[in-house]
C-alpha cells in the first residue's frame, strides 16, 4: 500500500513539473535557423538572422533582418525589436562569418556565446564567407530555406565530395586541444540564388591565416578524415581515368625519434566510372594506381610542408606525437621539433573495373 502511494504521489509531481514548463507555439514565435556576422570596424560588427517564413501550399520564405550592435554584446535583443514574435535560437543550423572579420578580429568572441547557449545543437556547422554574410544569407536558395539549404550543401560536401567533417563541436574539441589548429569551410555567393564552396579556412587563435583552396580539398581531406565517397581524375599518357566511389582511410605511425619521424598510411579504394584512352586493360589500370599514389604522396607532402613553414598543424601531428610520448613538451615542439619533423606519405591505391566510359 505504501509503495503505491509513493507512486501515485511521484506521478502527481512530475504532472506538476510538466505543468511549469514554458510553452512555445510555432505559430507565436520566431525560429532563428542561421545567423551571419560581417565587420564594420574594431568594435563593431554588423549582424544577419534568417527566419524561415511558412505559408500554405508554397515553400518557405527565408526573411533576413540586421543590425549593428558591438562584438561583445547580442545582436538579438535589437533583432528583437524588429520582430513580430519572439525569437528562438534553438533551430540555428549555420553560423557564418565574413572573411573581412575572421581575418581582422577572429570568430571566437562570437562562437563563444554560441557554445554557452544549451539550447544550440553541438551540430551547428560554422563557415566562412568570401564576401559579406547579409548578401548571401538574403538569397533565396532552393525550397527549404537559406539555412536549411546552407545546412544540406555542407553535408552533402562532407558524406560525398571533398569536404572534411566540420561543425561547432569539432572546432571547438580542436581548438582547445593542444597540438592542432582548427579549421571551417569558405562558402561565396556566386549567382543570385547560388552558392559554393570553394575552399578550408585555417585558424589560429581564431582569425583565418590560410586557405586551402578547392583543387587542394581532395588531398587534405585524405589527411584528415576519411571518404565514404568521393571522385578524383587520374592522367596517364594513355588517356585519363575518372575515378568514382572513392573510399578512403589513413593512420599515423611513430617511425622515429631525433628527428620525429611520422609516416602516413593511406588507403584508397575506387572503381573507374570513365576512361578516356582506347582500351582499359590490365597494364593501364596498374599505371594508374601507380600515378594516383604519386599524385597523393606530392600533392600531400606540398600541404604538409606549407602548414610547417606557416607553423599551423591542422593535420594534428602535435597532437598525435604527444599520445606516443610520456612528458611531452608542447612548448619544445612549437619552437624547435615541429619544424624539423620528418613526415613520410606511404599511399596503398587499389582500382577496379567497372562501368568504363570511352
Amino acid at each position: 500500500m505504501r509503495s503505491i502511494l509513493k507512486l501515485i504521489a511521484s506521478v502527481f509531481l512530475a504532472l506538476n513539473l510538466i505543468g511549469c514548463v514554458k510553452k512555445e507555439v510555432l505559430d507565436d514565435i520566431s525560429l532563428i535557423e542561421g545567423i551571419g556576422f560581417d565587420y564594420i570596424d574594431k568594435k563593431n560588427i554588423l549582424g544577419t538572422v534568417v527566419i524561415p517564413v511558412y505559408l500554405p501550399d508554397q515553400p518557405p520564405k527565408s526573411n533576413t533582418f540586421s543590425t549593428k550592435a558591438e562584438i561583445t554584446k547580442s545582436i538579438l535583443q535589437d533583432i528583437q525589436r524588429q520582430t513580430a514574435d519572439p525569437i528562438v535560437t534553438g533551430s540555428i543550423e549555420v553560423l557564418l562569418f565574413s572573411k573581412t572579420l575572421t581575418e581582422k578580429l577572429g570568430i571566437l568572441p562570437l562562437v563563444d556565446a554560441f557554445q554557452r547557449d544549451p539550447s544550440i545543437g553541438s551540430g551547428l556547422y560554422l563557415a566562412m564567407v568570401d564576401g559579406e554574410t547579409k548578401e548571401l544569407l538574403a538569397g533565396q536558395y532552393g525550397i527549404r530555406g537559406t539555412a536549411t539549404y546552407i545546412s544540406k550543401l555542407m553535408e552533402h560536401n562532407i558524406r560525398n565530395e571533398d569536404l572534411p567533417k566540420s561543425n561547432l563541436e569539432l572546432f571547438l574539441t580542436d581548438f582547445y586541444q593542444e597540438g592542432k589548429t582548427p579549421f571551417i569551410p569558405q562558402l561565396k555567393q556566386i549567382g543570385k540564388n547560388k552558392m559554393e564552396i570553394n575552399g578550408i579556412s585555417l585558424l589560429k587563435h581564431g582569425k583565418m591565416v590560410d586557405l586551402i583552396e578547392p583543387k587542394e580539398m581532395f588531398f587534405f581531406k585524405l589527411l584528415v578524415d576519411k571518404y565514404s565517397e568521393g571522385m578524383h581524375l587520374v592522367k596517364i599518357d594513355s588517356g585519363e581515368a575518372a575515378v568514382r566511389s572513392i573510399h578512403s582511410s589513413h593512420n599515423f605511425e611513430l617511425t622515429k625519434r631525433n628527428p620525429t619521424e611520422v609516416t602516413i598510411h593511406i588507403k584508397v579504394d575506387g572503381i573507374i566510372n570513365e576512361f578516356t584512352g582506347q582500351e582499359l586493360t590490365p597494364k593501364t589500370i596498374e599505371g594508374l594506381q601507380k600515378q594516383f599514389e604519386k599524385d597523393i604522396k606530392k600533392e600531400s607532402l606540398k600541404l604538409i610542408k606549407r602548414f610547417k613553414d606557416k607553423q599551423l598543424d591542422p593535420i594534428g601531428f602535435g597532437h598525435f606525437v604527444k599520445t606516443q610520448t610520456r612528458n611531452f613538451d608542447f612548448n619544445n615542439w612549437r619552437k624547435n621539433q615541429y619544424k624539423d619533423l620528418v613526415v613520410k606519405i606511404k599511399a596503398d591505391v587499389k582500382i577496379s573495373e567497372s562501368g568504363v566510359i570511352e
